[in-house]
């Protein structure tokens, strides 16, 4: 950057819809002693309803919604936790929470040691405190505020289960113990083009809050760091417990508030405590720093097509830092056949367990588990969810399969935008969403099943 120029290396990954560009000089820390968190709580807030990734969010909650074939969009925050060394998390769920719940039931809850005091507890809106569901972020921790002062925690941090980043959480609670901070909160660099999708606090050289904005339509802060840059909020914050409690008590007697942190509790701790920034430190080993919010279905497919490529950003495959996710048993992929104009194969895809691809072709996309792709089809730069059975002589381009359906023989998507229109919905960008209506059942049959009744 001598000359002052801007190399791609340079740019921070983003997505709330596109890829956010944003200056900055890449801090390299090497792994040192992890800081002990047994003296903090997690709350992982995934009530969220999504409904920017409707019709994908129509019966389940966003952050169960699946990413990269074989994970849930919740597994990559919880992989935090447990890399971190953060094993007492509440996860709060509201919105059409079955398979969450049971995603994280028979798939999380097991890992941790609960004769240690560990534990990943689901927390549904149990209405302690009023009738009302959870109204806000700070809303569902003040409805569960008799919880977190059972565990009798030292330090609260605030996750969201709907981001696709990592992050060693035990590297901001240290910087927040050696700062004495009450509060803490993470940022990342970007464009203030960009500033408009997130919250952006003013900090300055000493890493204090000075002001903090939500979403602003535009903004004079600039980073110290970085005259090109904003800071921007991720949305990770770590309090001492006695502030957030009497923070949430005041949020919750005001009657005008929105209870929401970054409308309302951060904006009023602002200059009564000791507020700090944190500046991101991306485990991913890349060169550009790696957040994305997959709030809108064209970045949720962006972020899952980068899965397929070469070498992609957001890495799966580092030992170091392993995703996790419920694991359910099935048979290995299989691909057959052979024949000229009938091989089963598939090339810069992510391909999990049992799917079968029966003399098809797959390219450029990410099948989830128990998928079948059946003779002379092809498959291209698509998202198919598990159990999806897709009958012959299909062509189908840049569509994402919502699970369980089964897509007629002959059937052609993502060729033809006013055809698709018809039959399923479709975004501005021509991203075709096929969702469960399209099959006749719920569950994958053999058109010969059909023509018997």
């Amino acid at each position: 950057m001598a000359d002052g120029k801007l190399s791609p290396e340079n740019y921070a990954v983003l997505g709330s819809g596109n890829i956010g560009l944003a200056p900055f000089e890449r801090k390299v820390q090497p792994r040192q002693g992890r800081m002990d968190m047994r003296d903090t709580l997690g709350v992982l807030l995934a009530g969220g309803a999504g409904e920017r990734l409707f019709p994908l969010t129509r019966d389940r909650a966003k952050p169960a919604v699946p990413f990269g074939g074989h994970y849930r969009i919740i597994d990559i925050t919880l992989s935090n936790c447990i890399n971190s060394g953060l094993r007492r998390v509440f996860i709060m769920t509201q919105y059409k929470a079955l398979s969450l719940n049971r995603h994280i039931r028979e798939g999380w809850t097991g890992i941790v040691a609960q004769e240690l005091g560990e534990f990943f507890e689901l927390m549904p809106p149990m209405q302690r405190t009023g009738s009302n569901w959870y109204m806000g972020t700070a809303d569902a921790v003040y409805q569960n505020i008799y919880s977190i002062g059972s565990e009798q925690p030292k330090y609260v941090i605030i996750l969201y289960g709907d981001h696709i980043y990592k992050m060693d959480y035990s590297r901001m609670l240290k910087q927040h113990k050696e700062t004495k901070a009450e509060i803490t909160l993470a940022t990342l660099p970007i464009s203030p083009d960009e500033a408009k999708q997130l919250g952006v606090v003013e900090v300055d050289k000493n890493g204090e809050v000075l002001c903090f904005q939500e979403k602003p339509a535009s903004t004079t802060f600039r980073s110290p760091t970085n005259p090109n840059a904003v800071d921007a909020s991720m949305g990770i914050y770590i309090f001492n417990t006695e502030v957030l409690l009497k923070a949430l008590i005041a949020d919750a007697e005001d009657p005008n508030s929105k209870h929401d942190f970054g409308h309302n509790i951060l904006p009023n701790l602002l200059g009564k405590k000791k507020m700090m920034a944190y500046s991101f430190v991306d485990e991913n080993k890349q060169q550009a720093l790696y957040w994305r919010d997959v709030g809108t279905l064209d970045a949720y497919y962006d972020a899952n097509m980068d899965l397929c490529s070469v070498s992609p950003i957001f890495n799966l495959y580092d030992k170091s830092w392993p995703i996790r996710t419920r694991v359910r048993q099935y048979p290995p992929a299989k691909f057959v056949f052979g024949e000229p104009g009938r091989s089963g194969m598939a090339v810069n895809s992510v391909i999990t367990a049992g799917v079968i691809i029966s003399g098809a072709s797959v390219s450029n996309s990410v099948l989830s588990q128990d998928v079948r792709v059946n003779s002379y089809s092809n498959v291209d730069a698509s998202i198919i969810f598990s159990h999806v059975n897709i009958g012959r002589h299909c062509r189908i381009r840049r569509a994402i399969i919502d699970r369980d359906v089964h897509i007629p023989e002959g059937t052609v998507i993502g060729f033809d935008p006013v055809e698709d229109k018809r039959h399923y919905f479709v975004t501005p960008s021509g991203l075709t969403i096929v969702t469960r209506e399209a099959s006749l059942f719920e569950n994958p049959v053999e058109p010969e099943f059909l023509q018997r009744y």
